[in-house]
């Protein structure tokens, strides 16, 4: 630039119009002269740009005061310039400088790490008006104690005031320990109107299938006159709050500490940490007050301790309902008469058992049996020898099951007070081994949107069989749907004969299907393209696959059996009495 400018001054030192190298150079008439100026003052280096600095800054914030700013920037490396300008506040500074000097200062010091804001979406914020009116709960992980083992926390947060109202360190995150803490929280802090959660099963049963139940939580609002609120599926910014506090627990404990020895110090570490959070920490949605200061509990009775909360009272006084649910389920074999016999011709074993209240049935050799938890406390009667497990309840045959029961395994049940049994009294299981049985049954409840769970993967029956037990019969190719004693619908089979043992609750089949009848009506159609015929004004979807083919359909009093020469394709039910009186088979034509 200095070079720029003494060229200019050397053209009008040698004669030429000032206007003429002001136009050359790009600059004004009053540039140029202000450079002759500075030449013959000081010479080439006059020529140099000089900095517009004042001479005085009196405003200028003072060095102590900068230097503390930079020292509390390091200690807290989390804290803002909003936050700094506060504690610089509360030590008693005066005057405080503002927010924007704050973050200048650092910014010159290269102690902020400039990042670029991305908001694609603009959420609009909320809170309640009043503290009380509505918590906010979730379930957070990342507690971890030495034995490697991860715990759960329990949280809850006052929407209005900040308040940590819930921080329980959970063995497992199960409906009754949530419950649990937020029972305790409303006998400290009082009822609150409103609890908003997501929709985890700890929460919510609208999820349960086959149809929705109420969860112990959900009756605990109710009974306590709490209105329960949940967010859109997928929509954690709903609960935003509470998974903010998250992100500070995790960040500045969780992050800095190893793991604990037990779930009490644990408990205890993070107790402190919430109590700093309530009592000492200034919140910035709150104008930088803690939120002890803006929370107010529930009144309490001049009389008690503690709020009284409505809790459904436990089923068993003695035994603690979440120590009962964590404790390993032995199987509880019920006394039984013996007889003298020789126990090392054992073929089978009689007892009695008890479902758990979570319905396990757990039984010597390992194995468990999954019941529905209505049937928690029920006695079943076991038959079980090498081969299968027939389980009644209340004479009822309930499960049929594969055995993993040895030969010593039966012995030790006799000892135990099982009796030895007579002949089975049902259908075996199926036989373990390579070679799968042609023709197996299992049992399933259609769902309410008519659909099955079979080998993992969903399958669609019928809307009309919503909510009723069906039998499975896997036949070659054919999946028939058995519901009341006669076929309502034939499918292709979806499970391949080889997989079809290890279907949960396989069994050999007990009735063999109603063969086609011989005295049945026989009418004859040509699928068209979209693979679906008219009979009796009953739509019958054959496949596009079969597109172009002539089918043969018997018309029995209950189905419609269609058949492919001497292949049997789909079946389906017959819900139409209208005479049927087209047997030919006549291609349909678009008009």
């Amino acid at each position: 630039m200095a070079e720029h400018r003494y060229r200019a001054v050397l053209l009008v030192l040698d004669g030429a119009p000032v206007a003429q190298v002001a136009r050359q150079f790009g600059a004004s008439r009053q540039s140029v002269y202000t450079w002759i100026e500075r030449y013959h003052a000081g010479g080439l280096d006059a020529l140099v740009n000089k900095s517009r600095r004042p001479h005085v800054s009196p405003h200028q914030v003072p060095a102590e005061v900068e230097a503390l700013v930079c020292d509390l920037r390091r200690s807290y490396p989390r804290w803002g310039a909003r936050r700094i300008v506060h504690e610089l506040g509360r030590r008693g500074l005066a005057p405080v400088p503002g927010r924007s000097t704050v973050h200048r200062i650092l910014t010159r010091h290269g102690l902020i790490n400039h990042q670029e804001q991305n908001h694609r979406r603009v959420y609009r914020r909320w809170q309640r008006d009043a503290p009380m009116q509505l918590w906010q709960m979730d379930l957070m992980g990342g507690v971890f104690l030495a034995s490697g083992r991860e715990c759960k926390l329990v949280t809850g947060i006052d929407d209005h005031s900040r308040f940590i109202v819930i921080a329980k360190v959970v063995a497992e995150p199960s409906g009754r320990a949530v419950c649990t803490a937020f029972a305790e929280a409303m006998t400290t802090y009082g009822v609150p109107s409103e609890v908003l959660t997501d929709n985890g099963k700890q929460f919510t049963g609208r999820f349960t299938k086959p149809v929705p139940a109420e969860v112990l939580f959900e009756r605990i609002c109710r009974e306590n006159g709490i209105t329960a609120r949940l967010t859109k599926p997928r929509s954690p910014t709903t609960t935003g709050k509470i998974e903010r506090f998250h992100k500070s627990l995790r960040r500045e404990l969780l992050d800095h500490v190893g793991p604990f020895a037990d779930q009490a110090t644990a408990q205890a570490a993070i107790d402190a940490w919430v109590h700093g959070y309530n009592h000492s920490r200034p919140h910035q949605s709150l104008n930088m007050v803690v939120p002890a200061a803006v929370f107010r509990p529930v009144a309490k009775d001049p009389q008690q301790d503690r709020h009284d909360v409505h809790l459904p009272e436990p089923q068993d006084e003695t035994t603690s309902a979440t120590a009962e649910l964590l404790a390993p389920q032995l199987p509880a074999l019920l006394p039984s008469p013996r007889l003298p016999v020789d126990e090392s011709h054992i073929r089978a074993v009689e007892f009695e058992a008890l479902i758990s209240p979570i319905g396990r049935l757990c039984l010597p050799s390992g194995q468990q049996l999954k019941f529905p938890a209505a049937l928690g406390g029920r006695t079943a009667t076991v038959w079980a020898d090498e081969r299968s497990i027939h389980v009644f309840i209340d004479g009822e045959l309930a499960r049929t099951r594969t055995s993993q029961f040895t030969a010593a395994d039966l012995k030790a049940l006799v000892q135990r007070g099982g009796r030895i049994a007579g002949p089975e009294p049902a259908t075996p299981a199926l036989p373990n081994g390579p070679h799968s049985p042609f023709v197996v049954e299992v049992d399933r409840l259609v769902g309410r949107d008519g659909d099955v769970g079979l080998g993992g993967q969903r399958i669609k029956l019928a809307a009309q069989l919503a909510g009723q037990q069906v039998t499975l019969r896997f036949d070659g190719q054919l999946m028939h749907v058995i519901a009341d004693g006669r076929v309502v619908k034939t499918l292709p089979a979806p499970i391949p004969p080889e997989q079809r043992a290890q279907i949960s609750g396989a069994r050999s089949p007990r009735t063999a299907i109603i063969p086609p009848s011989a005295q049945a009506l026989r009418a004859q159609r040509k699928v068209p393209a979209d693979g679906v015929v008219m009979v009796g004004g009953q739509r019958l979807r054959i496949g596009r696959a079969q597109a172009g083919k002539t089918v043969t359909i018997l018309i029995e009093d209950t189905v419609f059996r269609i058949l492919d020469g001497d292949v049997e394709l789909p079946t389906h039910a017959r819900n139409s009495d209208k005479p049927i009186r087209q047997f030919k088979a006549v291609a349909r034509t678009r008009k």
